[in-house]
């Protein structure tokens, strides 16, 4: 999943979980699929919606499963990407969704 940066941490959580639902309610033997091999869910983040916008595009581009979810109470505002596996190699460059400041230590 991917959300984006620029929202708070529990609204990112939030958003990427919705994507998650439309994503399951869309593609359901690919979510079963999925769960079946390895049920792994990992949130990502861009920093702002022109930037997931792009990314959606990318993605659908490159022939992979998506659901875009857009928040009606943002004014439909895309909020958050929910992806298959298959798409992992192309989503290595982006950042744990964290906490505005945060800092990922290794």
């Amino acid at each position: 999943m991917v959300t984006r940066a620029d929202l708070p941490p529990g609204a990112q959580a939030v958003q990427a979980a919705h994507a998650v639902i439309d994503f399951a309610c869309t593609y359901p033997s690919l979510t079963a699929a999925w769960h079946a091999a390895s049920n792994v869910l990992v949130i990502l983040a861009v920093p702002d919606e022109l930037a997931l916008g792009w990314l959606e595009q990318d993605l659908r581009a490159a022939g992979l499963r998506v659901a875009p979810f857009h928040e009606p109470d943002l004014g439909g505002a895309l909020t958050a990407v929910a992806i298959e596996p298959a798409a992992a190699r192309l989503l290595r460059r982006l950042p744990l969704a964290l906490h505005a400041g945060e800092e990922v230590r290794t």
